[in-house]
């Protein structure tokens, strides 16, 4: 699925429309963005509730539209008429998907958190665009779906979680080539803030300890997910139907210092990696300017100050949810839809201070065992599938919140 680099070029400064501008990898994007203003123009920016981040990104970027959550959208409307600002006040799903797909837009930051993400990147595969994919769910609740979306569209997709982008630095730059070359692809792992505690002890972790990572800036739902390793299994999944190796060629190792983000094993046993420091900077300016390479803002790595670079394998007792990864993709299709549903309720509930961080592996693991999907034949079949997990997650939360 991934892009051949002779299939694009730029003839004009791409016109970006980052959705998710308000967080962490939106806010990154457009730093990069601003680097290079002779590149790259800012057409729309969204956010789901936060109107004075947006509007302050409106100010300063000029878009032609902006997205907000539909209760959201008279404030945004407001005060985009308070700043003399052009910009069209859009709102809620519908208008995702339609700047996703607008002719007007050349590239689209996914950077939507959750299943939420989902519409306006099938919308962005079917038109075409140079897409940006930081939102996993794209390939984790999408799957097949989502892989033929970018097919039939002629989609260019460039990865940009830090380990993806790594993995497609590495590999032969002819597709056509990896089943004959590739052996492995190996995802690295920071291991999160509780790579060496006790297992014992994790009932009693507080969503603040959860969220501080030690290695990375990121939202509370995706560092929650670092700590529990379930992260890693999205990108397991994830990698599986952006690469197309099988399930069994892909393996997680532990790497605390995230300087390694990702190798590929090549048949006669030698390995290609990708380093950096640990800026996402990197990623969204390699997606960006792909196939050229332009400043990204970040650091340079100082092999002199570096010091030690180690490895471990990944703990079963401390990181359950981990190994769900291999088993929603040998299971039928739409499980892995139904396991990222149940994480995402099994993580608010954590961090609404509902479920303890060492029960948000059994809520999965029960979603994932107390049905079987039918396969999602369009996106009003993946969304129906969504809800229905949600559910049953959801009464298991209660029922630990009631035991």
């Amino acid at each position: 699925m991934t892009p051949h680099p002779h299939r694009f070029s730029v003839a004009h400064r791409q016109r970006v429309a980052v959705l998710g501008a308000t967080g962490s990898i939106g806010g990154n994007t457009l730093d990069v963005v601003a680097r290079h203003p002779d590149r790259f123009e800012v057409v729309a920016l969204s956010a789901e509730r936060q109107v004075e981040a947006l509007l302050a990104l409106c100010e300063r970027f000029r878009p032609r539209w902006a997205v907000i959550g539909a209760a959201h959208l008279d404030a945004l409307a407001v005060g985009l008429r308070e700043r003399g600002l052009a910009t069209e006040p859009l709102a809620g799903p519908q208008a995702l998907a339609e700047i996703a797909a607008h002719p007007a837009v050349d590239t689209v930051m996914a950077a939507i958190v959750g299943a939420a993400g989902l519409a306006p990147c099938l919308a962005a595969a079917r038109a075409g665009k140079r897409l940006l994919l930081a939102n996993k769910e794209a390939l984790v609740v999408g799957a097949e779906l989502f892989v033929d979306a970018v097919r039939s569209g002629g989609a260019h997709v460039l990865p940009i979680d830090s380990e993806h982008s790594a993995i497609f630095q590495a590999l032969p730059e002819d597709p056509q080539t990896w089943p004959q070359r590739v052996d492995k692809i190996v995802l690295t792992a920071s291991g999160g803030p509780f790579r060496q505690r006790d297992p014992a002890t994790l009932a009693a972790v507080t969503p603040e300890e959860a969220c501080a990572h030690p290695n990375w800036v990121m939202g509370r739902k995706i560092s929650v997910d670092s700590a529990t390793m379930m992260n890693k299994a999205l990108e397991v999944i994830e990698a599986r139907y952006l690469f197309g190796f099988a399930p069994e060629q892909i393996d997680v190792v532990i790497h605390p210092q995230s300087v390694v983000h990702s190798m590929v094993q090549y048949r006669d046993r030698s390995i290609v990696a990708q380093l950096g420091t640990p800026d996402m900077r990197v990623p969204i300016a390699y997606g960006l300017s792909w196939p050229e390479r332009i400043v990204s803002g970040a650091e340079a790595l100082d092999f002199a100050t570096l010091g030690a670079l180690t490895f471990e394998a990944p703990d079963r007792r401390r990181f359950p949810g981990l190994f769900l990864a291999w088993e929603a993709l040998c299971a039928p299709a739409g499980t892995t839809a139904v396991l990222n549903a149940a994480n995402e309720v099994a993580v608010q509930a954590f961090l609404d201070g509902r479920l303890r961080f060492d029960r948000i592996h059994a809520v999965n693991e029960g979603t994932l065992a107390s049905f079987a999907p039918s396969k999602p034949q369009s996106l009003d079949d993946l969304l129906a599938l969504d809800r229905e997990a949600r559910v049953h997650a959801e009464q298991r939360v209660r029922a630990y919140a009631g035991a």
